[in-house]
Parts: structure tokens; sequence; C-alpha cells
């Protein structure tokens, strides 16, 4: 059995340019509680002036129905928006950072140096408190700005969060950068060095097509959980290019047709995507939708 966490009410609407109504939000949240997920990222504790798509975390958080076994978690990008996590009740934290220097001053306005004294203080603030904290490591596979990004980097920095304490690394393709044997390659090295207990995530993007074919060398080497989106949404707004992310539902129906577990019902989830181009005022990006499970069949033409 594998384990796709779906990221979608986060990462999904936070470069929407057209606010989503909290109601809405909520009732989406409601919904894919409702197909099986056993992890939600449901927010992100960020300033609202440089996230004001996400400007409602709290209530937000406070107005959802928490569904038994599913475990509802929020990026938090500093020790402020850690403790507004906490208030709200998040039951995982998800702290991030950048392996990429100049990602990471864009995307955090900090060196690399003080994001990681920073991450290492919230993961001993999250032990004390009781709640797990995941680390994402963002511009894993490539960054925008300075293109590759060494192997080592990587290492290091997952090895010196798993021993402070994270509950688990997601190795991030925020640009859709990465390609298959790269995926394959650095996910056989780190579940190698990280200890059993620290499981690693793949989140990746499909901004040049390639999210599937990543997902499966992944799974191909031993790695068991993922992030995806409804419909495809998402991407980065300090990476130019980043557009959607892996479309959960098309890495479910991948996984289904290979006999493998997730856990998730494809059915309620395709009508949760169906809601989204309402929901985001677009279509989005979702070939499954459009085509249907690849079994859907059609009546026959006429004669």
């Amino acid at each position: 059995m594998i384990e796709i966490n779906e990221v979608g009410p986060r990462d999904g609407l936070q470069i929407e340019p057209a606010f989503v109504a909290t109601d809405d939000k909520v009732a989406l949240v409601d919904a894919l509680s409702g197909c099986g997920f056993a992890r939600i990222e449901v927010t992100s504790f960020t300033s609202a002036r440089a996230i004001p798509a996400l400007a409602d975390a709290e209530a937000v958080m406070q107005r959802i129905r928490r569904r038994p076994g599913v475990v509802y978690t929020c990026l938090v990008p500093n020790l402020r928006g850690m403790e507004r996590a906490l208030d709200s009740g998040a039951d995982e934290l998800n702290l991030v950072m950048s392996v990429s220097e100049t990602h990471n001053q864009a995307n955090l306005r900090m060196t690399r140096e003080q994001s990681t004294s920073q991450l290492l203080a919230m993961l001993e603030r999250a032990g004390q408190a009781g709640v797990p904290g995941n680390v994402s490591l963002s511009t894993t596979f490539g960054c925008p700005f300075e293109g590759d990004i060494a192997l080592s980097e990587v290492e290091r920095l997952a090895r010196l969060f798993a021993s402070a304490g994270a509950a688990g690394i997601t190795l991030c393709d925020t640009t859709g950068m990465a390609y298959p044997t790269q995926v394959a390659d650095l996910a056989a090295s780190l579940a190698a060095l990280l200890p059993a207990s620290t499981p690693l995530t793949l989140h990746l993007h499909n901004t040049r097509g390639m999210a599937l074919a990543n997902a499966l060398a992944a799974w191909q080497v031993g790695m068991r959980r993922f992030d995806g989106a409804v419909g495809g949404l998402g991407g980065c707004p300090y990476a130019p290019g980043a557009s959607g992310n892996a479309s959960t539902e098309e890495l479910v129906h991948m996984f289904d047709c290979m006999g493998v577990d997730t856990g998730v019902s494809l059915a309620p989830l395709l009508e949760v995507v169906a809601t989204l181009p309402r929901l985001v005022a677009r279509e989005v990006p979702s070939q499954l939708l459009a085509a249907g499970p690849r079994l859907r069949t059609h009546p026959a033409p006429g004669r």
C-alpha cells in the first residue's frame, strides 16, 4: 500500500488569482476527507500579505469537519506561523526551506543558514508541543535560478533534520525539473541514509509532463508516500515557471491500474475534481477528468 497526501487546499490554492471563499475552502477539505486520504494539507500559516489567498487559515482550520483517522497538516514558514498553527489544532506541521540558496532567499527571505537554524528551533518546539514536524526540502531536483542541485547538499540537510527529530522528509520538485532516473537515484540514496522511522515523501510538479513517470520511478525503488493536488492545481509563487502539482486523481488512477492500493476512492475524488472549475473560475489541467478512468465505456457508434 502507498500513501497519497492531498495538498490541493494549500499548495493548490495559494497562487490562484481569485480569492476562494472560506466556505468553499472548508467544503473542499470536507469533501476530500471523505475520499480516503490519510493526510490533507489544509492551509499555510504565512503572512496574509505574502500569500493573500490563504489569509483565512485560522477560520478554515476551525471550521473543517475532522474525520477520524485523517491527519490535518499545515505548512508553517516560521515560529510565529507555527504558534498560530498549534493554536488552531494542526495535527502535523510541515516546515520548509530550499536546498537552493537563491530560491530560499526569494521564497523565505532568509539565507539557508538562517533557515536551518530556524527549522531546528521549530522541530524542538514541535517536540515540546507533541506535534509531529515534517521537513519539506524545496528545489531538491533543480532550481530555476541555479540549475542542478548537489546531491550531497540534499543528503546533508535530510540527515540533519532527521537527526533533529523530523517526523518525515519531503523531497520537492518545486518547478518540475526532475526526471525519472534522477528521482530513483535520490530516493534510493536517501532511503539508505535515513532511519526507517523517518519516511520520505515525494512532492512533484507536472511542469514538463513528467510527474507520473517520476512517481513511478520512485515507487519502483521503494518510495511509498506521494503528494498530489486535486485537478493538478498549484505552483510556487516564488519560482518562475512553476505550474501545477502532480494531479492527485491521476496518481490514484495510475496506481489503481497497477493494482497498488492507495486507500483513496477514485469515484468520489473525481466528483470533487469536477467542482474545481467553478471554485477557481477556470478550467483545471486534469486529463483524467476529461477522459475518465481507462475502463469507462461509451455507446458504440450508430450504423
